[in-house]
């Protein structure tokens, strides 16, 4: 069943409640030109000063948060704002200098690659893998606690094909559950959003000719149950029984969410399941030593490793017009990388499983070139 309808609308009042704070729209800020590598600057503290403003994915919400409020406690005279306006709007700040870092659901294309360089004094970007998170099949299924899906079940679900949530199809992989004559209502972004991007190339990747669209960042199917950001498709997912959308695993609140078939297993979402298959992947074909780009094996062929996941970046500049602000962003980005910071984020519930050592010793040397 197709519902040929968008609720857009219910949603415009949350893109306010997403922000950590409202970022401002200029690049300088005062203070020391210095600052310290590795976790040893969130430690000390080193009398800088000033304010960094960024903006992007919503998935980081809750770790953004927790990076700020933890980062602030060591460095008192910076500020950092983060206005979680999605992926696709912070890139285009970042890229119109509107803000000093972004976060993103998507590596940069090409394209955006190329902007952001000339925004960046002409010298490059640094980008890094800092936040990994399972992506949630979230569902609203009174008395359903345990749902079983393959990849073939989600792609049919979310194309259309699959409208009853008694369906044999579902029925098969779920023998001990009651599942109701129940219309299914797939709930999918109405933004550009990097989770879409994540989420569609997974559903090319996993489940083949059964899903027939293109990754993209916007959802490629017209005249379905819509909403703006992370928190607008949970809401409405919340609020409406039957339905079943996507979503960044730290952020689906009361709404359960659906184990994932991989090589004959069905596997619950976590953290652990999330950092297998960042393990298991190799670089992006374009990644260099300040781009650790990665491109995710999300066919289900690395057993214990759940497919859906999104590795969300961080990226800055290797240069900044101003001192202080580069010394800012290297201080800030060293502590997010830090493990401090990384249980940080994971304790404050954001959902991330906290990065290995060794792409932490490789992002260190890409944020050591920021000046």
């Amino acid at each position: 069943m197709k519902i040929a309808r968008s609720t857009k609308a219910t949603t415009l009042a949350l893109a306010g409640a997403l922000a950590l704070t409202l970022s401002a729209c200029q690049s300088g800020s005062e203070g020391s030109d210095t600052t310290t590598s590795d976790s040893t600057a969130s430690a000390t503290g080193s009398g800088l000063s000033g304010t960094i403003n960024g903006s992007g994915a919503s998935t980081q919400t809750n770790a953004q948060q927790a990076w700020r409020d933890n980062f602030r406690n060591s460095e008192p005279g910076v500020t950092v704002n983060y206005e979680a306006t999605g992926s696709g709007t912070g890139v285009e700040q970042f890229i119109g200098g509107q803000v000093q870092f972004a976060g993103s659901d998507k590596a940069l294309s090409a394209d955006e690659m190329a902007a952001a360089t000339t925004t960046c004094q002409d010298t490059g970007v640094v980008e890094l893998p800092v936040y990994i998170s399972p992506i949630a099949i979230a569902y609203n299924l009174p008395g359903v606690d345990e749902l079983n899906l393959t990849a073939d079940n989600i792609a049919d679900i979310f194309s259309g094909k699959i409208t009853k949530w008694n369906d044999d199809a579902l029925k098969e992989n779920n023998p001990d559950v009651d599942l109701p004559d129940l219309d299914i209502i797939p709930v999918n972004r109405a933004d550009k959003s990097g989770t879409t991007q994540n989420f569609t190339q997974y559903l090319k990747d996993a489940a083949g000719d059964e899903w027939s669209y293109d990754p993209a960042e916007v959802w490629p199917i017209e005249g379905t149950q819509s909403a703006e950001k992370t928190s607008g498709v949970v809401q409405l997912t919340q609020s409406t029984e039957g339905a079943i959308t996507y979503a960044d695993a730290s952020q689906i609140g009361s709404l359960k969410a659906a184990k994932v078939e991989v090589g004959g297993e069905f596997l619950e979402l976590s953290s652990d399941a999330a950092a297998a298959i960042i393990d298991g992947s190799p670089a992006a074909s374009d990644a260099t030593d300040t781009v650790l780009t990665i491109d995710l094996k999300r066919d289900g062929s690395i057993a214990g490793a759940y497919p859906i996941v999104l590795v969300s970046y961080l990226m800055g500049c290797q240069s900044y017009s101003d001192a202080s602000t580069a010394a800012n962003v290297k201080a800030y980005f060293n502590y997010v990388l830090s493990k401090e910071g990384q249980q940080a984020a994971t304790d404050a519930g954001a959902g991330n499983a906290p990065i290995s050592d060794t792409l932490r010793e490789k992002a260190q040397a890409a944020i050591d070139t920021i000046k």
